[in-house]
């Protein structure tokens, strides 16, 4: 498998921790977001993916973006561990905090918005992000137990950890994210979160190495 990755993006994050969950090695091609005025934009990454968006994963002979339909694939291709509960109503709960994070948060706030948005973007990011926090700390009130749904690491949880660190990056306060911030210590943890940390990728600028 040969991924195109980003190591701020958060999308290229969640597909990173699954393939290490999952014990799959791929090869790593940067492709750098803001260097050249962007090499997503290049004729080269258009054809493969249109959207000119990362992650981007070539794998068994196809080529897959948009993060979650790779982790859909990847669960469905390599079982173990499983991503996805057993029991249909917390499938269901891991699917929903997904879907909360990367719909309704993250593409609010990512690079292309934030640069239509000019010199107010933290604020912007800032707001975006509190009013999603606000919503997720609640479910996840009724959710959690070590991780996002029960004590499983979950799809949910893959989607949980970059979007803290965005959080984190444009200065929110997490004072009033109690259950997010603790599940986000947990998860933090784990082997396969900390290896594919953005402060630990082969295109991490020196001043933001681990």
């Amino acid at each position: 498998p040969i991924l195109y990755s980003y190591f701020r993006s958060s999308c290229s994050w969640r597909v990173r921790i699954a393939l290490a969950l999952k014990g799959i090695s791929y090869d790593l091609v940067p492709v750098n977001l803001i260097k050249d005025g962007g090499q997503q934009f290049s004729a080269e990454f258009k054809a493969l993916n249109p959207m000119q968006q990362v992650p981007a994963l070539k794998i068994d002979g196809i080529t897959l973006c948009q993060s979650l339909a790779i982790i859909n694939y990847l669960e469905e291709t390599h079982p173990n561990p499983r991503l996805l509960p057993k029991d249909p109503k917390k499938r269901a709960q891991v699917r929903m905090i997904a879907d909360h994070i990367v719909s309704g948060i993250q593409p609010l706030q990512n690079l292309s918005v934030l640069k239509q948005v000019g010199e107010k973007k933290m604020e912007w990011a800032q707001n975006c992000i509190t009013s999603g926090f606000q919503a997720l700390e609640q479910i996840l009130q009724h959710t959690a137990g070590c991780y996002c749904v029960g004590d499983e690491v979950s799809m949910a949880d893959l989607c949980l950890v970059p979007q803290v660190a965005n959080a984190e990056r444009f200065k929110v306060d997490m004072g009033p994210y109690p259950t997010i911030t603790r599940i986000n210590k947990a998860l933090l943890e784990l082997e396969a979160f900390k290896i594919t940390h953005p402060s630990r990728q082969p295109d991490t600028p020196a001043e933001l190495r681990a």
